[in-house]
């Protein structure tokens, strides 16, 4: 398992914990599991938060 998805799950799992439900849990849910997901593929090299270029798609080229 890839460090960013374990990143991801351990988010979700806090979030779960968290909270008990309702729109405002489901929000929490989906940041804490969006913020692990990240925090993860920092961890793996994957982006670099100094540097906006790794925040592009990699497929695309710019004209």
């Amino acid at each position: 398992m890839r460090t960013s998805t374990l990143g991801l799950v351990a988010g979700l799992l806090l979030a779960l914990a968290a909270t008990t439900g309702g729109l405002t849990g489901f929000l929490l849910a989906l940041v804490l599991g969006g913020l692990g997901y990240a925090l993860g593929l920092w961890r793996d090299g994957e982006i670099d938060p100094t540097d906006p270029a790794s925040f592009r798609p990699r497929g695309r080229t710019r004209a």
